[in-house]
């Protein structure tokens, strides 16, 4: 069953013509649990390779890529477009457009003095602080660094593990008839 067969249905008249359609209430939303969240529910790790859609991760993770949504749900992706990281010909194409130079400077950082004062893996930035240009020891990060950044960030996803989704699916269609 795809995710939109969920939903509970709504009388729509899309034209504005008198002539009404049932149609999935796209407007309900179903939060997670604080049991989903904090991790009652196992989680592992996955790094997605440039161009993997959900539908693809989906399919090599749980076998189907019609649950794709479980993927997009647990990592709070509400737009794929926006949520979901780019493929490298759309990363440039949006560097591009965004910036007049994509090499420039975006910021200068220095790793702070106190508190976790080196990264917790290779994309954890967290020890960073952005510093005026003129603060000692400071080093410039490009614009393309930063978004590369921000890149990497929606890249580490969480997947959940095979044996909660039955569990997990099942609570979903239940918190979706609420």
């Amino acid at each position: 069953m795809s995710y939109f067969n969920k939903f509970p249905k709504m009388i729509y008249d899309m034209k504005n013509d008198g002539n009404y359609k049932l149609l999935p209430d796209i407007l309900k939303r179903v939060k997670q649990r604080n049991a989903i969240k904090s991790g009652q529910f196992i989680f592992d790790n996955y790094d997605v390779i440039d161009g993997e859609k959900p539908e693809d991760i989906a399919y090599k993770w749980f076998g189907d890529a019609q649950l794709h949504w479980v993927i997009l749900m647990t990592n709070n992706v509400k737009n794929r477009y926006y949520d979901w990281p780019m493929n490298s010909v759309q990363f440039q194409a949006m560097l591009e457009d965004k910036y007049d130079n994509p090499d420039g400077i975006h910021h200068y950082e220095i790793t702070q003095d106190s508190g976790h004062t080196s990264g917790q893996g290779p994309n954890d930035y967290s020890y960073k602080v952005e510093v005026n240009s003129d603060t000692t020891n400071a080093s410039s990060i490009s614009n393309r660094e930063y978004e590369e950044r921000e890149q990497d960030k929606k890249r580490s996803i969480r997947l959940l593990n095979q044996k909660f989704l039955p569990a997990f699916i099942e609570e979903f269609d239940n918190l979706i008839k609420e």
